[in-house]
């Protein structure tokens, strides 16, 4: 698919703000296909999260974004310019999840890059939640290698629950470190959320 210009145009600026905003350190970007369909799977600590993600990485990937979070009239013509994926819970919105679910098993079937976070909303502690059989569904009807990744050190930022609900305290002047690790691709026959939780657990290892 032939990236426009608008989107080139957000990709480049994301890319700045985010080597602007933090000191990145990445490891094993090598990791994520040229070509065709991949799953990213990350854990989930700040709404910037995926905003990080989408500077670093050399091709646009669709993201599964909460839903609320899309429709918000600041951001809902960001989102629908990158072409995320609005997502609720089971609970929540049933409808409205499978049609998610739907448009991301298509999104793998285009040959695309789709960001899950299985957790399905932010950490309240900094540790790892656990991951949803989303993921699962998603693999089941479209199997495509799987890319676990680790965020560590955005725990703390103004837009984590650390101190309280994101953006309820001023933001710090300090540029913080985050470490983000990419692993080897990996076989999508069989994958377990609770397999992909204990990987991305070990790959981000000790802190937040």
């Amino acid at each position: 698919m032939t990236t426009s210009p608008s989107i080139l145009a957000i990709r480049l600026g994301l890319r700045a703000a985010a080597h602007l905003r933090y000191h990145l350190r990445i490891r094993g970007l090598e990791h994520v296909p040229r070509t065709g369909a991949a799953v990213l799977v990350a854990n989930h600590v700040t709404y910037a999260d995926s905003l990080v993600l989408a500077g670093i990485l050399s091709r646009p990937p669709r993201f599964l974004v909460y839903h609320a979070l899309y429709e918000q009239p600041a951001l809902n013509w960001f989102f629908r310019k990158v072409r995320a994926i609005p997502i609720a819970s089971r609970r929540e919105d049933p409808e409205r999840l499978e049609v998610a679910l739907r448009e991301a098993v298509r999104a793998l079937q285009d040959g695309e890059l789709l960001g899950v976070f299985p957790e399905g909303q932010l950490t309240r502690t900094g540790d790892i939640g656990p991951f949803r059989a989303g993921v699962e569904q998603i693999l089941a009807e479209a199997p495509a290698p799987v890319v676990p990744i680790a965020l560590r050190g955005l725990w703390g930022s103004v837009l984590s629950h650390a101190g309280g609900p994101p953006f309820s305290r001023l933001p710090s002047p300090r540029r913080r470190t985050i470490d983000v690790t990419f692993g080897p691709p990996l076989r999508p026959e069989g994958l377990t959320a609770s397999a992909l939780e204990r990987i991305v657990r070990e790959m981000r290892g000790d802190g937040r």
